[in-house]
């Protein structure tokens, strides 16, 4: 099945901090789509490592990326496009993403790392300590010419951002 007729998932990707969440949900609620949170998906292991500062490694990550992977699936099965959040930090981990059956499309969220450092000191509620941010800029690698993507900085309110993602990938029609 080409991908203009198979359902289309987008994957709102970047290290912790960048604004996925905000971002995913506002798109979300713009095309009416479901929309998932990859945090969500993490074992209470790889919750656990991170609440205590250290890093997930490829092997923590791979049930978490696969569980993912199938949810992208099931929604495709029915039908449905989606919008999620996934760091996809790595170019290995987005091809994970890839296998499942919809047309995975990433849009890579871009800022500055102290901008990202201040809005973690923001930040309540979430197990993610700003301590891990330089594992995930260092592990971060961009979307190449061959991945169906893009690449948005974030400098701008969130609902332009959101404005500018649907145009580049054709969907604020």
């Amino acid at each position: 099945m080409d991908d203009a007729a198979r359902p289309t998932a987008l994957v709102i990707m970047g290290p912790s901090g960048v604004g996925k969440s905000t971002t995913a949900e506002l798109i979300a609620a713009r095309l009416g789509w479901p929309f998932a949170e990859a945090d969500e998906f993490h074992p209470k292991a790889n919750i656990e490592k991170m609440t205590n500062g250290v890093p997930l490694n490829d092997e923590d990550r791979a049930p978490w990326l696969e569980a993912i992977r199938d949810w992208i699936s099931r929604e495709a099965k029915s039908g449905a496009s989606t919008v999620l959040t996934c760091s996809a930090l790595k170019r290995s981990y987005r091809d994970v993403l890839r296998q499942a059956d919809a047309r995975v499309r990433c849009v890579a969220l871009e800022a500055d790392p102290d901008l990202v450092a201040t809005r973690l000191d923001k930040r309540k509620g979430h197990y993610m300590p700003k301590s891990l941010l330089q594992s995930q800029f260092a592990d971060f690698q961009p979307l190449q010419p061959d991945e169906d993507g893009i690449t948005v900085p974030v400098v701008a309110p969130p609902d332009e951002v959101v404005r500018t993602i649907l145009s580049k990938l054709g969907l604020d029609a």
